[in-house]
């Protein structure tokens, strides 16, 4: 399921809505919690876990670590972008990258090379690493949103 909204005025950017059922390492039992609580996709979720204490809150309602909470919000919020969407949002978080608005800050060559090591490190594979021009389209989309946010 995917929904869009919003766009910039110089390059159109659909923001990405998915299941949660989409977001990388997320149980059928987390699941099952969240839509209880009537969060059943991504932006339900990233608007339900906003700020720190709302994070903490849904932690202490899921009788979960916050660091799950926080990395399902993280997911959620990379998510939102198209060219990552819930396939790479995992990638990037476990690449150092927590947030839409860090990812329009990072320069995509340094992102490229995190990412390259991170591949190397855990898949022993330099092959399955994005290019640069599509980690550089992610940084371009994410800049995109980020300056929807401010407007």
């Amino acid at each position: 399921m995917m929904r869009t909204s919003r766009s910039t005025q110089h390059k159109q950017i659909s923001m990405c809505d998915w299941s949660i059922s989409q977001l990388p390492g997320m149980t059928q039992q987390n699941q099952k919690l969240l839509k209880k609580l009537g969060i059943e996709t991504t932006a339900q979720l990233l608007k339900s876990g906003q700020t720190q204490a709302q994070k903490m809150m849904l932690a202490n309602l899921l009788h979960l670590n916050i660091r799950d909470v926080s990395k399902w919000v993280a997911m959620a919020d990379l998510a939102r972008i198209p060219g990552v969407s819930y396939q790479y949002c995992g990638l990037l978080l476990h690449a150092g990258v927590g947030s839409v608005a860090q990812l329009a800050q990072i320069p995509p060559h340094r992102l490229h090379q995190q990412i390259l090591r991170l591949h190397v490190t855990t898949l022993h594979r330099r092959d399955l690493c994005p290019p640069v021009n599509i980690v550089q389209q992610w940084v371009q989309q994410a800049q995109g949103l980020a300056s929807t946010k401010r407007e």
